[in-house]
């Protein structure tokens, strides 16, 4: 949690570095334009992307399927997205890395992997906490019954 937070706090002073060397490489208007140019950009793309994953995710309501992955990959479209407005480079990156069809993915596949590996230490982690109390079976009642009709 603190390298998060030290990375969190320290990614603005890399943004404003990486913004300085461009501008002193390239000038400062064609600067400001790449700047403006990325978060016009990034609109666009997150208004195209979003409304084909929200075509497919209908689609697939229609079918009586759950779109899990739709619902994953705009996720990562309003990320984005919204990295794409940002000002600045690195931002722009990985706002384009979540746009793009083929990186997104990955990162999906990359998520349900850890996720699938966390339920599963927790599974364990439960199934060694019922063992340490007796807990193994369910508690079965054993009785008798009668059905009577009326």
């Amino acid at each position: 949690m603190r390298a998060f937070l030290f990375l969190f706090l320290l990614f603005p002073l890399i943004e404003l570095a990486v913004l300085i060397q461009v501008g002193s490489a390239i000038g400062v208007l064609p600067t400001l334009l790449l700047v403006i140019g990325t978060a016009v950009l990034g609109s666009v793309l997150l208004r195209v992307a979003g409304v084909a994953t929200a075509w497919r995710a209908r689609e697939r309501l229609a079918r009586g399927e759950v779109p899990e992955q739709e619902m994953l990959e705009g996720l990562l479209i309003a990320v984005g997205g919204g990295l794409l407005l940002l000002p600045g480079f690195i931002s722009d990156i990985f706002g384009l890395l979540c746009l793009i069809p083929f990186t997104r993915r990955l990162f999906i596949r990359s998520l349900r992997q850890r996720a699938e590996a966390q339920a599963i230490r927790q599974r364990a982690f439960a199934d060694d906490l019922a063992a340490r109390s007796g807990q193994t079976r369910p508690h079965v009642i054993e009785g008798e019954y009668e059905r009577r009709d009326q």
